[in-house]
């Protein structure tokens, strides 16, 4: 008798969701495997904080307090010690197989099971002790701690609270520093404005290790070469004043004088080698500095080196200097192994004869000299990257990027990266240049970039020519020792970049563009906050090799986009500046602008050769070149509120004005909003220009852009639990031309029109912290759109699922 196929399957189904019904079953009861006597433990109830002062203090204890009583339940949400999982599934096993003894139970208890957490393991008491202890840390020294255990209605699950009872905050009454010699006193006084423990402190020991700590990277960045955190404790009386504390740091007794001498850099050995136990054989010296490697040259110029090292010989001693110099040599990327060895010289002992005496002397060193062991990484590197993108215009494909990196091009640290990327596209139901294959849209092409790690200046003199013009005008130099210095020193270590590229795209149904590319940049730092971008040349050749029927219809309907995307020659120049505050502020801001410009220079020399500046379609290598000043800036500010949450608020524009030789600024300059970083309820290039909306909307990219931008953004970001955060955000903005002629004055900006042409959503979202990136869901509703929907008043949306988008995105959205 045969069974029918249909039949099979349900035996199958039967047998596979059998065995889970029954786990379901017996497992419902989360409290079935306990042993006797214990209660499972289901999570905190609010901990309750008494007696105390609303300060910041109070709220860095809270946030610690937190941290020591917390203790996860099972099926805890994103690290919470109070919100569980609905399905505890991990619970679920343990109950349903730890008892059994079978070789399948116990594998599955081993591998999928979570053993239950108990009252009993939780140790609330021990909590509470350790609790007690960090509170006399912070200068709670009367401080308690109670618990108190809420069982269930079946007395096996039980909920813990515990109560912080502060008592009265310690404070500092006076700060001294006593026993350090006078010059070491006098450096203390010179730099007590940065002390971390100041009279009116509360008693914190964390602030008294960092004090300590202060203290001794003070000394060690000013030649105390061999002083240490624990030369010097710190006593304190708690009894003089009542309720205060009375602070000293005392420098130990019986200290080896060489732990407050002054120390100072004498001869620096450099040696590179291709492996650690790689013998090296040639030698190259000059003044204070040795240079040991293998091979015909040294693999790197010396130049090159001494951009990173900022220490030189018969410079006072500085630990902060060495790790900066280890840093910055570290992120050249060449090394795989940077070490340096400080060796102090011994004491030298000398005889002189006095009268008929025979009298012996020390000179004590104050010389460390320096070897640094640098083992080179692999000269090169091959990568292949691939992803799977997705376009609002309902578009898919993959994309690959294949590279190819040499380090130390030049033997000046420089580094030569070669890449060919490449994606496809497909929509069903298009074709494009004729050709039926749904894989119609797609982009290749190529890049070549050379870095170099310092700032490459082709007019400036070498600096062998300046060196000897000095010496013909009599004046003194001394590039290795830093007391003059012929290089300006940056934060970090400036770079140049050359880069070439060139892009073949091709968008179904519409053109296909070549994109011929090239730009020389500059790149530098004067601060941990300031940062620069110079582009004294970018040079961009575009030029359509294909269009379609369709693309000309749209751009009979947009004589906008026929200037727009017509064949271009792009000189351009730029110049970017970007500000942060320092780590520490509580309300930090960032901001970043660029300013760049295309062929004004060209077009003053054609007016110096006769042609007007007005005039249009001048050409430069046979090619009429765009003519424009662009501005772009963006603003955001954040606000601490409470513990973990904050406020952004955050602002972006733009303009660009084509004028002289063009009317239109090229396609590839212009602005566009919507998508995950911008205005949320809509997708990318969705809004705009002013109150245009695109007839086609699978093909908005192509024309929804604009002259000028305008967008704002105000986001709360309340913590919830754990490492999961919220967002409730309102964005808006939009785009809009400087010309009637792109679809009328539906797109042209004026400032009666500006509340009405602005695009507003607001939305929801969900921010989860991994540590080294942030993963985002935002949930963006359109409230207003500045199109004819037909609905008058402020929320003119027709349908709910017309304005409102979901973007799944890395990091913060600013």
């Amino acid at each position: 008798m045969s069974t029918s196929p249909m039949k099979k399957n349900s035996i199958i189904i039967s047998i596979l969701v059998l065995p889970l019904i029954v786990l379901l079953v017996t497992a419902c009861s989360t409290t079935s495997a306990l042993p006797d006597g214990e209660q499972l433990y289901t999570g905190l109830k609010g901990t309750k904080y008494q007696n105390y002062d609303d300060n910041d203090h109070f709220d860095t204890t809270k946030e610690e307090m937190d941290v020591v009583l917390a203790t996860e339940p099972n099926g805890a949400l994103f690290g919470s010690s109070s919100i569980r999982s609905p399905f505890p599934v991990g619970l679920w096993i343990w109950n349903a197989f730890s008892k059994d003894t079978t070789a399948f139970s116990r594998w599955m208890t081993r591998s999928f099971a979570k053993q239950p957490v108990l009252i009993s393991t939780v140790n609330p008491l021990l909590h509470a002790t350790v609790g007690e202890n960090t509170l006399r840390k912070r200068g709670y020294f009367n401080g308690k701690i109670t618990y108190e255990t809420f069982p269930s209605d079946d007395f096996k699950k039980a909920k813990l609270q515990y109560t912080v009872d502060l008592g009265h905050l310690w404070t500092i009454d006076s700060m001294a520093y006593t026993n350090f010699p006078a010059d070491a006193d006098t450096l203390l006084r010179e730099n007590m404005a940065t002390a971390f423990v100041m009279k009116g402190d509360p008693f914190d020991v964390s602030r008294l290790e960092n004090e300590r700590q202060r203290v001794t990277d003070l000394f060690r960045d000013n030649g105390y070469y061999f002083y240490e955190k624990n030369n010097a404790s710190f006593l304190a009386d708690t009894v003089s004043v009542p309720g205060k504390v009375q602070m000293r740091l005392q420098l130990a007794n019986g200290l080896n004088d060489s732990v407050m001498r002054k120390w100072y850099i004498g001869n620096i050995t450099v040696n590179y080698k291709k492996s650690f136990m790689e013998k090296l054989t040639k030698s190259q010296k000059m003044r204070s500095y040795t240079i040991n490697y293998n091979g015909d040259k040294v693999p790197l110029r010396t130049r090159a080196l001494l951009n990173d090292l900022q220490i030189r010989p018969r410079q006072l001693y500085s630990h902060q200097r060495i790790e900066s110099s280890q840093q910055k040599m570290n992120a050249t990327g060449l090394y795989s192994m940077i070490n340096f060895k400080l060796n102090p010289r011994h004491d030298s002992v000398f005889t002189t004869w006095v009268g008929d005496s025979l009298m012996k002397h020390v000179h004590r060193s104050d010389t460390l000299d320096v070897t640094i062991d640098c083992v080179f990484d692999k000269p090169y590197d091959f990568y292949i990257e691939a992803y799977g993108k997705g376009k609002t215009s309902g578009k898919f494909g993959p994309e690959a990027i294949i590279g190819f990196a040499k380090r130390n091009a030049l033997r000046g640290g420089e580094l030569l990266t070669v890449s060919l990327h490449g994606s496809y596209e497909w929509q069903t139901g298009h074709h494009g240049e004729g050709s039926a294959s749904k894989i119609n849209s797609y982009e290749y092409g190529a890049e070549a970039s050379l870095k170099f790690p310092r700032i490459v200046n082709p007019f400036q003199v070498p600096l062998r020519k300046r060196i000897e013009r000095m010496r013909k005008r009599g004046e003194t130099f001394q590039t290795m020792s830093g007391r003059r210095r012929l290089f300006r020193r940056f934060y970090d270590t400036p770079t140049t970049t050359l880069k070439a590229s060139t892009s073949i795209i091709n968008r179904a149904e519409y053109f296909k563009r070549h994109i011929v590319s090239g730009e020389l940049t500059y790149n530098w730092q004067t601060s941990a906050q300031s940062a620069f971008e110079f582009s004294p040349i970018t040079l961009t050749y575009e030029y359509m090799t294909n269009a379609t029927l369709q693309f000309a219809e749209l751009v009979f309907k947009h004589p906008y986009l026929a200037a727009s995307m017509s064949d271009k020659f792009i000189p351009k120049m730029s110049f970017s500046y970007s500000y942060h505050s320092p780590d520490n502020y509580r309300n930090p801001i960032t901001w970043w602008t660029t300013v760049s410009e295309s062929a004004n220079l060209i077009s003053l020399g054609y007016m110096i050769g006769g042609r007007k500046w007005t005039e249009e379609d001048k050409e430069m290598f046979k090619n009429p070149y765009a003519q424009f000043l662009k501005i772009e800036t963006n603003f955001t500010k954040t606000w601490s509120i409470g513990e973990k949450s904050e406020l952004a608020a955050h602002f972006g524009g733009g303009v660009i004005w084509a004028y002289g030789n063009s009317t239109y600024a090229p396609y590839t300059e212009l602005f566009y909003v919507g998508g995950a970083n911008s205005i949320r309820a809509f997708n990318v290039r969705a809004i705009g220009p002013g109150r245009y909306m695109s007839e086609d909307r699978s093909w908005s990219y192509v024309e929804q852009t604009g002259d000028m931008k305008l967008e704002a953004n105000l986001e709360y970001r309340p913590h919830l639990f754990g490492s999961l955060y919220g967002a409730v955000f309102l964005d808006a903005g939009n785009v809009w031309t400087l010309h009637d002629e792109y679809v009328g004055e539906l797109s042209d900006f004026k400032l009666k029109n500006f509340f009405r042409d602005l695009a507003i959503g607001t939305g929801i979202g969900l921010r989860y912290d991994l540590g080294y990136f942030i993963l985002r869901l935002d949930w963006g509703i359109g409230l207003h759109v500045p199109y004819d929907t037909g609905r008058s008043g402020f929320y003119n949306v027709n349908k709910f699922a017309d304005a409102q988008a979901f973007h799944l995105a890395v990091g913060l959205p600013f």
